[in-house]
């Protein structure tokens, strides 16, 4: 145990925008997307809706479906998220029951059929696949957040394209795109894909959603199906500006109570711990400005994952109760589908939290100061952190940094479980 240090309980400040009434704003963009007669009488329209844990999800899906009733529509819900929930309709029916999103909760059908058509191929050879679902409807409105992607980086990256292409691609599409990840490459197969898509006329707009650093929703964007791209290549921007980050740059040890797809779709956002699911260097960054962390150890994958522990390939360290919640075969269908095998890969299993993290520590860089700890619940709540120590003359005086309480020791139980603050 002595070789845990003490830690300090810091608050980090970040830019916080946030919507009042989100229900109130969804109505009044969905009003400047759809005037007037757009939407015929007794139409069929879906409701597109991912796997990420979006903070009002259930209420802004909820404001679209009773706009739409009001014009006289008959929604319904379609999960849109590619192979994530095992690639079966059970299983993305049940993923978005964690946010929220039921029939009873919305008021109208869930249709989680997986079966998709051909629309052709693109200009680079990508093969457009749409769920027939979403074919057969009369429209889709896209719901989704837009955020900096885990996996590669340009103008358009997580948002309503993205699930345009992949999320209502189903399972066929997602594993079709993440083909040609090598040769077109990520983001030129979505956008090609997208826009097929969108030309079809059957994408009727979207609500582009950004969040603030404190997992809030900070815009509600109505989007014209005819301006999704520029719109979203915008919005991007801000979200990036918004993006919450660890309070150090060069950390010996990172400890997560928990990681999953509805914190990131690579579990841990590789934006904020600095590694690449493709492949990375303990320590060094994959992208210029970003941590670099030489060991990580997580604790548990959340309850909203289902199982889906993609992304613990990123992670050096962690206790048998996390290997205990992990769903092998989901995750790696999940991994295999997105081309990313690294992410799959077991970390080193240790018999509790305490030896998890006391691993990491031990195998970090021995400091005069004692080692430099970083604590944190996951990669999206990054407002209270703790840090040991040795990070005291790094944060103290900072600005949007403040030391609250300690120094103290981290807690566990009888059984070495790390008894989090956060929870």
């Amino acid at each position: 145990m002595s070789d845990i240090p003490l830690f300090l309980t810091v608050r980090q400040s970040f830019d916080r925008p946030r919507v009042g009434d989100v229900t109130a704003a969804v109505r009044g963009e969905l009003e400047a997307v759809l005037p007037g007669r757009s939407i015929g009488a007794d139409a069929r329209l879906g409701v597109a809706v991912g796997s990420r844990g979006i903070r009002d999800i259930a209420t802004v899906v909820r404001a679209a479906i009773d706009f739409l009733k009001g014009r006289g529509a008959r929604p319904f819900i379609l999960p849109a998220m590619g192979s994530h929930g095992g690639a079966t309709a059970d299983g993305q029916r049940q993923l978005i029951a964690h946010y929220g999103v039921t029939e009873e909760a919305m008021g109208c059908p869930v249709q989680a059929e997986m079966e998709t058509r051909s629309l052709g191929r693109t200009a680079s050879g990508v093969e457009v696949r749409v769920a027939e679902t979403a074919w057969q409807s009369d429209g889709v409105l896209l719901v989704n957040r837009v955020k900096p992607h885990t996996d590669y980086k340009g103008p358009l990256e997580s948002g309503l394209a993205k699930m345009c292409a992949i999320g209502l691609g189903k399972y066929d599409g997602a594993r079709e795109i993440h083909r040609h990840l090598f040769t077109v490459g990520l983001g030129e197969a979505i956008r090609g894909v997208a826009e097929t898509v969108v030309a079809t006329g059957r994408i009727l707009g979207g609500i582009a959603l950004l969040e603030n650093a404190y997992h809030e929703t900070a815009r509600v964007v109505g989007v014209p199906a005819r301006a999704l791209f520029k719109t979203e290549e915008g919005l991007l921007v801000e979200a990036r500006r918004l993006m919450g980050r660890l309070p150090l740059d060069e950390i010996d040890v990172l400890v997560c109570d928990r990681l999953g797809k509805n914190i990131s779709g690579a579990g841990l956002d590789t934006n904020v711990i600095g590694r690449s699911v493709y492949g990375y260097t303990a320590g060094q960054a994959w992208r210029e400005g970003m941590a670099r962390i030489l060991r990580i150890a997580v604790m548990d994958v959340s309850d909203e994952s289902d199982g889906n522990a993609v992304g613990m390939g990123l992670v050096d360290f962690v206790p048998e109760r996390f290997a205990k919640r992990v769903d092998h075969g989901v995750t790696r269908l999940n991994a295999l589908t997105s081309c990313c095998p690294t992410s799959a890969k077991t970390p080193v299993v240790l018999a509790d939290d305490r030896e998890a993290i006391l691993a990491a520590i031990r195998t970090s860089p021995v400091r005069p100061e004692g080692p430099r700890v970083v604590y944190v619940r996951d990669t999206l709540e990054l407002e209270s952190v703790l840090v040991s120590e040795a990070c005291r003359p790094l944060v103290e005086g900072r600005e949007g940094i403040e030391v609250v309480l300690g120094p103290a020791p981290l807690r566990f139980d009888d059984h070495g479980r790390l008894l989090s603050p956060f929870a």
